[in-house]
């Protein structure tokens, strides 16, 4: 109790665990969050991390932070800290300065996908190939009602569920990527698909707009993938079925550039944690496992109840 007292009892410190109540950042976003010096970032950080308070997760050359739960004290405070977190000094230029960094990984994500809308197949496959497990999410995709597709890419899905259901919904955030999906639709004559230009985050679609909603290896693309879950949750009707394709954990530092992937794949704990939060029911997955050269996929079924 004494050391965690200790670490909170500094004004930064009390601004920096607040800012990642609200999501993961790296060393670098947080220096740009706080106007702050990346050393002087890096001391408070250490002592936050040392009392249990904070978590590092290291994906490639990058350390994300995050609050841990390594520290059974602050986890029994943590409801009335988040309650009083608006009286925190800067705490409204924070949040909006959390906001500019997490647009900034959109926008990012938008313009390469815009650029390389023409080659994304072939570049994913060749970039960073997977085994194959479409059939696998496929099968698990029920028949009947709205199916929404989030980031529909070129439109590689489509034709499948079409055929599953009795409306398709797809929604991308790239002009681009929409229209080579809107070929494909065009191309294969099919009637029962809409497509819609949105952010993940923020979905163009009403509340519990569908039944089932598959994520094809879009997770890894989010800028924050704990919040994309709570709004795959909202869109959602009751009773619904979210289906995610991801890649697993992996060690690709490569992807980042190449990929423009924000996320280094997951932990199935992770995402488990996550669909939890979410306020889905249930989150049954299983691994589809690398061959030679390639990386393991996680396909995840979660429902909610009716």
């Amino acid at each position: 109790m004494l050391n965690t007292f200790k670490a909170l009892a500094d004004p930064c410190r009390l601004r920096l665990t607040a800012l990642l109540l609200a999501g993961e950042f790296t060393v670098q976003e947080l220096t740009g969050i706080m106007a702050m010096g990346q050393s002087r970032i890096s001391r408070h950080l250490k002592i936050l991390t040392e009392a249990g308070i904070l978590s590092v997760k290291r994906q490639g050359t990058w350390s994300y932070f995050r609050v841990g739960d390594g520290n059974t004290f602050f986890a029994a405070i943590r409801t009335t800290f988040e309650r009083d977190m608006a009286a925190l000094p800067d705490r409204q230029r924070d949040l909006n300065a959390v906001a500019g960094v997490l647009e900034e990984r959109r926008r990012r994500s938008r313009e390469f996908f815009d650029q390389h809308a023409r080659q994304w197949d072939d570049l994913a496959r060749t970039l960073l190939p997977v085994p194959e497990y479409r059939q696998r999410l496929l099968e698990l995709v029920p028949h009947g009602g709205t199916v929404l597709e989030i980031g529909v890419g070129t439109g590689g899905l489509l034709g499948e569920l079409a055929v599953r259901a009795e409306k398709v919904i797809g929604v991308d955030h790239s002009p681009a990527m929409l229209e080579e999906a809107g070929r494909t639709v065009t191309d294969n004559g099919l009637t029962n698909i809409e497509l819609r230009l949105g952010e993940m985050a923020h979905l163009p679609l009403s509340d519990a707009a569908g039944g089932c909603l598959v994520a094809n290896m879009v997770l890894h693309h989010a800028a924050d993938p704990a919040a994309v879950l709570v709004e795959f949750r909202r869109v959602l009707a009751p009773g619904g079925t979210l289906l995610l394709a991801d890649l697993a954990r992996h060690e690709r530092e490569s992807a980042r550039e190449q990929l423009a992937d924000q996320w280094l794949g997951f932990e199935e704990t992770e995402l488990q944690s996550w669909f939890a939060a979410a306020g889905f029911a249930t989150a049954q997955s299983e691994r589809i496992d690398a061959g030679n050269g390639q990386e393991s996929v996680l396909i995840v079924r979660a429902s909610i109840t009716e």
